[in-house]
């Protein structure tokens, strides 16, 4: 059986989907952009704060489902440059532990949802 988690701590799905599903111990969050949770306005004046407000919203949909980027084995970012890899890679080595991190790919593609630089999903598990 599925659970499907959500806090209001990060922001309301922009479509047909939900923040993250849990099955059994796995946790597949939905890809985050930089969506501020109480305005929903995005929170992209540089890719440094874009990047950082992204895994605010991944941690606290962590945080839902009692969990933290401890539990994280798989990451996925995706960024409308790939010029843009080290500034985001710096902000997000700054979450996860060293020594510790999870699978990954990063992959340039042609556009995002409401034309962000970067989105980032997740799989982790309890």
């Amino acid at each position: 059986m599925k659970k499907i988690v959500n806090t209001k701590k990060s922001p309301a799905p922009i479509g047909p989907y939900n923040q993250a599903i849990l099955k059994d111990n796995i946790l597949f969050i939905s890809g985050q952009i930089a969506l501020d949770p109480l305005s929903m306005k995005l929170n992209n004046q540089t890719i440094e704060e874009e990047t950082n407000q992204v895994m605010l919203n991944l941690k606290h949909i962590l945080k839902e489902a009692n969990m933290d980027f401890d539990n994280v084995v798989k990451t996925s970012i995706f960024l409308s440059d790939m010029n843009l890899f080290n500034e985001v890679n710096e902000i997000y080595g700054k979450y996860i532990i060293k020594g510790d991190e999870p699978a990954r790919e990063t992959i340039a593609v042609k556009t995002l949802p409401m034309n962000v630089n970067v989105e980032i999903s997740m799989i982790a598990i309890l």
